[in-house]
């Protein structure tokens, strides 16, 4: 899917640990052949705030692994993601925990 970027990825057991907590509410993004990593990693910025390491890391996982949960919240915020996600096409879903 995505082309021109190399990511270094952290151990699995500080992943676990950035992803602890949360409010209920997750969004996750599937892989698709059409959009860039820049373009996936510049969306996730915006929509999530999170930094470009965090969002170079989920855009290896969607490329890789077919999907990355993406953000974790409540389910307003995980609705105003996900809306600004796929304002680029990309398929996204929010469910509960």
């Amino acid at each position: 899917m995505f082309t021109n970027a190399q990511v270094v990825l952290p151990d699995q057991e500080e992943r676990s640990k950035e992803n602890v907590g949360g409010s209920g509410w997750i969004v996750i993004v599937y892989d698709n052949d059409k959009n860039t990593w820049p373009q996936v990693i510049a969306i996730l910025m915006k929509a999530t705030a999170c930094t470009q390491e965090e969002a170079e890391i989920e855009t290896w996982e969607v490329d890789n692994l077919g999907k990355s949960v993406v953000h974790h919240g409540g389910q307003e915020e995980c609705n105003r993601a996900a809306a600004i996600i796929r304002t680029i096409g990309i398929r996204v879903e929010v469910v509960e925990e």
